[in-house]
């Protein structure tokens, strides 16, 4: 059968950039994602959603929730999970190309992962011939961490519950300009509406140890204003909302953050 062959580093690359765009509790043969994947690697959707299950098991983030993935991980599914997450600057966008090869998508398309829906394609606007390498490499670590975030998320605003996708923004807890080594780190991001984005960025909002919303003294004096009332004050105390198997914004990044802005 097709899936008695061995899996190889390239397909394992492949396989964590998918593992990343969905949750736990949809790694199952049937997502279309896997089906889509599985059919251009000449594999069973089965073969790959066990795949994904076994790279689970070396997960530290679904560990703190209590998530365990399968047993049967193999040397080479260790040593490629430790190596893609100890170089995530290179490594992402080396996975990207690796998919965008699989998938035969030209240099001209935007693909992005949906987990309900499957693998979409859409002609990208022109760069012109400034595009270098450097800005093609960024510009995949970015779509990653957009597609990783948005879906860790279950594609709603972790505020508000807006689940209008293109309203929605993988926002960075510690700035991508000035923490490199987090930049691609879906623990540093949280799915937020483009307002509250915004306020997040400027310090006008941060969240506790519970996650719980919390505002700053900046966004207290705009009181009483009626949109301050409805788009914050409404929010103030809530916990963030994930789903139970979404990684969690790492505490660490949220108290710098709120050192920075809040406290």
């Amino acid at each position: 059968m097709i899936d008695r062959k061995k899996w190889t580093r390239d397909e394992l690359m492949v396989a964590l950039n998918i593992y990343q765009k969905l949750n736990f509790g949809q790694f199952d043969s049937k997502n279309p994602v896997i089906t889509q994947i599985a059919q251009k690697m000449g594999r069973t959707p089965g073969s790959l959603a066990m795949k994904l299950s076994n790279l689970a098991s070396f997960d530290p983030a679904l560990k703190l929730r209590g998530i365990k993935g399968l047993s049967s991980a193999s040397n080479l599914d260790k040593e490629v999970w430790e190596e893609f997450h100890h170089n995530l600057n290179q490594m992402v966008p080396e996975s990207e190309e690796m998919v965008r090869k699989l998938l035969e998508v030209d240099s001209d398309s935007e693909l992005e992962v949906l987990p309900k829906v499957g693998i979409k394609l859409k002609k990208s606007p022109p760069n012109g011939p400034t595009d270098t390498i450097t800005n093609v490499k960024v510009r995949r670590g970015q779509d990653y961490f957009r597609q990783a975030v948005l879906n860790n998320y279950g594609e709603r605003c972790a505020v508000t519950g807006l689940p209008i996708r293109e309203l929605l923004i993988a926002s960075h807890i510690l700035p991508w300009g000035t923490h490199e080594k987090e930049r691609l780190n879906v623990s540093n991001g949280i799915c937020l509406s483009r307002l509250h984005d915004a306020a997040f960025d400027r310090g006008f909002i941060s969240f506790d140890k519970d996650l719980k919303m919390v505002l700053s003294l900046k966004i207290k004096s705009c009181l009483p204003q009626s949109s301050v009332e409805v788009n914050f004050c409404a929010f103030e105390g809530k916990s963030l909302a994930l789903p139970d198997d979404a990684i969690l914004p790492d505490e660490t990044f949220l108290t710098i953050h709120r050192k920075m802005y809040i406290e």
